[in-house]
Order: structure tokens, then C-alpha cells, then sequence
């Protein structure tokens, strides 16, 4: 199965990524991608992707990570609605008083 996800690029406290289209069983780090789609600077907040090909693959079952996703939805190269990737909190417990 094909995923869109973010692959890490640059240095140590400077971190870009890179937008790619790779088979899910990979590991984000290897080389082995079938596409590059875009870019993003988090520092400088720039997030650049190629929209036509973004659709080719979801066309073609690609599925999208959930940071990719709400990535792509403020830029307006898709529709619907943001996926919280936050983990929910987990209720503390009340110390009992003995």
C-alpha cells in the first residue's frame, strides 16, 4: 500500500522535509520513494506541494498520513476536515487520602 508521508531532511535543529510517496512497509529514512511531491521549511513555515500529483496518488489509493493530511488541507490542495494527531490525555488519578 502507498503512502504519502514526510521524510526528514537537513540538519541537526534545522529540520525540512521532504513530501514523498513511498510503499508503507519502508522505512521513512531510505531512499527508496516513488515520488517526490513536495517540501516543507518548518522554520521558515513554507510548505510547497505539487497538487496535481498529490491527486494523481490519492486517485490512485495512495493513502495520507494525518500531518500530511491537515498540511494539505490549509493549503487548500484538498478538502475536508483536519484529523487531531495530538494524543488524547489521560485522566490523572485522585490520590486517595488515608
Amino acid at each position: 500500500m502507498l503512502k504519502i508521508r514526510l521524510q526528514r531532511t537537513g540538519r541537526k535543529n534545522d529540520p525540512h522535509f521532504r513530501l514523498i510517496v513511498t510503499e508503507s512497509t519502508l522505512k521513512p529514512k531510505t531512499s527508496q520513494f516513488t515520488e517526490i511531491v513536495g517540501t516543507y521549511n518548518v522554520k521558515a513555515g513554507i510548505f510547497e506541494a505539487k497538487a496535481d500529483r498529490v491527486k494523481h496518488w490519492v486517485s490512485m489509493g495512495a493513502q495520507i498520513t494525518p500531518t500530511v493530511n491537515n498540511l494539505l488541507i490549509s493549503k487548500g490542495v484538498i478538502e475536508g476536515k483536519k484529523i487531531n494527531v495530538l494524543p488524547k490525555k489521560t485522566p490523572q488519578k485522585k490520590e486517595v487520602k488515608k
